[in-house]
């Protein structure tokens, strides 16, 4: 697991995780606002920066949504949908309740 959002203060010594999902996590996903004054980087423009060096797709997890993991289940639960991230590859949605598999991860 590395992060999308914000860079360690202290560089870790692995990023080795337990792996119970094959894929990146951005919690608190915000959408581009296109009419904010903010002049900061996006959510999707760290997203994108992050792909240049690493290949693990990124799920941009809005705010009240989460995910429950059974097994190798793994099923996007709230009233929001949530954006999945590929290198290379335009982002799509994946509509709430839906299950996450390898056929819209890859």
């Amino acid at each position: 697991m590395q992060t999308t959002n914000d860079m360690p203060i202290v560089y870790p010594t692995s990023f080795k995780t337990l792996g119970l999902v094959p894929f990146n996590l951005n919690p608190h996903y915000l959408d581009s606002d296109l009419h904010s004054k903010h002049m900061g980087e996006t959510r999707e423009t760290r997203i994108l920066e992050f792909h240049h060096f690493n290949s693990q797709p990124v799920l941009g997890l809005r705010e009240g949504s989460w995910l429950e993991v059974k097994g190798d289940k793994i099923l996007l639960r709230g009233s929001f949908s949530a954006r999945l991230f590929r290198r290379n590859q335009m982002p799509i949605e994946l509509e709430a309740n839906c299950e996450l598999n390898f056929t819209n991860l890859s």
